[in-house]
């Protein structure tokens, strides 16, 4: 009987395990998760954070029991892989509850081990009452702090995608937020009109917000606050601080087998996930994936990836010949009253690339005027000046995250902003004006793109971010 092995069994671990038995029933398919949930939505924590009353195991899919009765796939939690012998196919593994070790042989092998979160050389990270936000043990202990901490001082390090989740949560949750980003504006990546915009939105409830801060240890406050986090900006206290700078690739386990990265620092792959070990494939944040826009691999870690490139793995681990198809960099998180979206390349990112690109910035309603309640969605298109070609779109306002979805298919499609202009979209009152903002933005974009070059276009998305400071 063949067996299939599946290191880690989150979002692509547990999609490559299904997909394998799927395809091929007769073999022993068996998961290896060091931790003790499989399959959870992790994307889902902070807002369960955010209501005391739901348990975090809500967040779980499918228990390891189900997965053994229901799908027949024999789930592993608390079993760490130690390492893998590729000459002769073979795992070394490790059972934490026992202590015990055991080697296990493969035919097939996928490795999902996803992404840890990243740890700043900030003294004092292993506090009590510092957390991090990554797997469900993060979630559940950060709980559990809250449950048993009367709302007063959060500091929140870094202003990405978590953080702002969290600000909103943990201002729901009674606290005073401070965020402290060390780069020059939250939610870096974004272009400026963008961040201003969910800056404001962040000051309009009240979330104190300090950029350009270098954050330089979290200190026992030796009374209430229990902490302090010192900076080159002065201390603030804290009952709780989080850090949520980024994550960072598990990709120990492959180095040290002789499985090789790619440039971005994860596995590299091919587009049927298998690396360049016989037998062997990867699949999820450890992973690179293929970027249709800078044509080449890049590491965008988002759980929508991770399903994908481990229902691919899975299904060749099992002898199949499938592809993963490519990402274009899709994301989108809610703050307070404002969704924001991006996709594709930002203004700097396309320009490192290569590209001669722009940047245009637009306004435009959300809803018809006839129809109470429009707001405005701020918009910047990047596209390649001379050709008009899409390169990325973001968006801040209401009802964006499915427009955002509107500019992924058109890069999909390498379209030009002169034809996403032309789209036939829908149009009610209730749901867009007549001339969508993703119409109005393309048509900005278009006349952009033909204007001679003289250095007016980071000018112009200078003003426009100054606009949204107003």
């Amino acid at each position: 009987m063949p067996r299939i092995v599946v290191i880690g069994g989150v979002a692509a671990g547990m999609s490559a395990a299904s997909q394998a038995k799927r395809r091929s029933p007769e073999s022993e398919v068996v998961v290896l998760e060091r931790g003790p949930f499989v399959s959870y939505g992790a994307c889902g924590m902070p807002y369960n954070l955010e209501d005391p009353s739901r348990p975090i195991e809500d967040l779980v899919v499918l228990t390891p029991e189900r997965a053994r009765t229901e799908r027949g796939i024999d789930v592993r939690t608390r079993h760490e892989v130690e390492s893998i012998e590729t000459g002769v196919r073979r795992l070394i593994v490790r059972d934490l509850a026992t202590e015990a070790r055991y080697t296990l042989s493969y035919d097939a092998l996928v490795i999902a081990t996803g992404a840890s979160a990243a740890k700043p050389a900030i003294p004092g990270l292993d506090r009590s009452g510092v957390f991090l936000l990554r797997e469900l043990t993060d979630g559940s202990a950060l709980k559990q702090h809250l449950a048993e901490t009367p709302a007063g001082q959060a500091v929140i390090v870094g202003a990405g995608y978590i953080g702002m989740e969290m600000a909103e949560v943990l201002r729901t949750r009674g606290f005073d937020v401070t965020v402290l980003e060390k780069l020059d504006q939250v939610v870096p990546g974004f272009e400026p009109a963008i961040a201003e915009a969910v800056l404001a939105e962040l000051g309009r409830h009240g979330v104190r917000v300090l950029t350009s801060v270098s954050v330089g240890a979290i200190e026992r406050a030796g009374g209430a606050p229990a902490l302090q986090v010192r900076t080159d900006r002065g201390a603030f206290p804290a009952d709780v601080v989080l850090v949520s700078t980024g994550v960072r690739p598990n990709v120990a386990l492959a180095r040290a087998a002789g499985i090789p990265l790619g440039a971005t620092g994860a596995i590299a792959v091919d587009a049927g996930m298998r690396t360049e070990v016989p037998g062997v494939f990867a699949a999820g944040d450890c992973a690179e994936a293929y970027h249709l826009v800078l044509g080449r691999p890049a590491y965008v870690p988002l759980g929508t990836t991770a399903n994908k490139q481990g229902k691919v793995a899975g299904a060749n681990a099992a002898g199949g010949d499938e592809r993963f198809g490519g990402i274009v960099g899709t994301a989108a998180f809610k703050v307070f009253g404002v969704e924001v979206g991006r996709t594709g390349l930002g203004l700097a990112e396309a320009r490192r690339a290569g590209w001669g690109a722009i940047a245009a910035a637009s306004q435009h309603s959300s809803r018809g005027h006839a129809y109470p309640g429009a707001r405005k969605i701020a918009t910047v298109l990047v596209a390649e000046r001379g050709t008009g070609r899409l390169l990325g779109a973001q968006m801040v306002g209401e009802a964006v995250a499915k427009r955002v979805d509107v500019f992924a298919t058109a890069l999909h499609g390498r379209m030009t902003v002169d034809e996403v202009e032309s789209l036939d979209l829908s149009y009610a009152p209730p749901f867009a004006p007549v001339y969508d903002p993703i119409l109005i933005a393309a048509t900005v974009a278009r006349k952009e793109v033909a204007r001679p070059d003289t250095g007016g276009n980071d000018q112009a998305l200078a003003a426009v971010g100054g606009a949204q400071r107003a």
